[in-house]
């Protein structure tokens, strides 16, 4: 018998008054999959995961948690666990303590396998320590390690990297890692490029609680293409040339000179290099140049418009966690 699916969403809607917070979603999580749903903050993820966790009601559309409706039932959640937004503990007890009282609710043996949970989360020398002390890295560790208890197929995580220190970032990625490889399905909620590219296989990218991309981040380079600089003895005359070009698109002069265009095939590029030669514009230089995943991101969630003008700024440098956040 077929393994069941751990998350089916179709036609997902939530509505509060005028405004759509989730706007007619349709995810599919595989079996084994680290499912990263990547957008800013704002654009309908935590909503989203609400909803696939029974918490919140749909406004329309459905939710099947390996194949069971969690509207219907606290049942369809067997094996589920993780965290909306962050973790909750008492700050005047120990970790150890937080986890005996969740132990207590999920019974099925949960008990036994506190100091097993704490271990694989890096958190057995500091278990004896009151909350109040964790840093907000250890915190969310003792989240997983809470869901760990319940031996989930389905990890549902909710920006559990926001506010780490790269330490911490590194830290959780290895973790997400070790339990993928144990056979755990991941969902991961977030609005760091860096730590959904570096952790996951297949993404679905959300932009004002609409989803406008979902598939394998290899899928999503290869979506993109190539662009071209090109830059000749005359300039001015070659963006003329290109522009009328046919399967030349997308032409823009460069701020350091030259142009960048997109083309339709090799055969574009070469009458394009024959025209401009025509022309009197000698080619200086015609280079392809890949897109990186940040350009693709913020080109799905922010329009074509808005990565040119982060390009010609020379805001596509630096740390991309960072940009990600900070356009978050």
């Amino acid at each position: 018998m077929p393994e069941a699916v751990p998350i089916e969403v179709r036609g997902l809607v939530k509505r509060y008054g005028e405004l759509v917070a989730v706007d007619d979603v349709d995810l599919t999580v595989e079996p084994g999959d680290v499912f990263g749903y990547l957008g800013p903050n704002g654009a309908g993820k935590t909503t989203s995961l609400r909803m696939m966790l029974g918490l919140i009601r749909p406004t329309a559309g459905s939710v099947r948690i390996f194949g069971r409706d969690p509207q219907l039932s606290v049942k369809a959640l067997e094996g589920v666990a993780g965290f909306v937004e962050a973790p909750s503990f008492y700050p005047y007890l120990s970790g150890r303590e937080n986890l005996r009282l969740f132990a207590a609710f999920d019974g099925d043996g949960a008990a036994a396998r506190i100091e097993e949970s704490l271990a694989t989360v890096g958190l057995a020398e500091r278990a004896k320590d009151r909350v109040g002390g964790y840093s907000h890295g250890m915190r969310q560790r003792l989240g997983i390690a809470a869901a760990l208890l319940r031996r989930p197929r389905l990890l549902m995580l909710d920006e559990p990297a926001t506010g780490l220190d790269p330490g911490g970032m590194r830290d959780m990625r290895d973790l997400i890692r070790e339990l993928s490889a144990s056979g755990m399905t991941v969902l991961l909620s977030s609005h760091l490029l860096a730590e959904v590219e570096e952790v996951c296989n297949r993404v679905a990218i959300v932009r004002t609680g609409r989803v406008v991309y979902q598939g394998s981040l290899v899928d999503l380079r290869a979506q993109a293409g190539e662009d071209y600089v090109l830059r000749t003895t005359e300039d001015g005359v070659a963006r003329r040339v290109a522009e009328i070009q046919a399967g030349v698109t997308a032409v823009r002069p460069r701020p350091e000179g030259g142009l960048t265009f997109k083309a339709e095939g090799e055969d574009a590029v070469s009458a394009l290099s024959l025209a401009l030669t025509e022309s009197g514009a000698l080619i200086r230089e015609l280079s392809p140049r890949h897109a990186s995943l940040e350009d693709l991101f913020f080109s799905l969630t922010e329009g074509d418009e808005r990565v040119e003008t982060r390009r010609e700024s020379g805001e596509g440098g630096g740390d991309p966690a960072a940009r990600a956040k900070e356009a978050a």
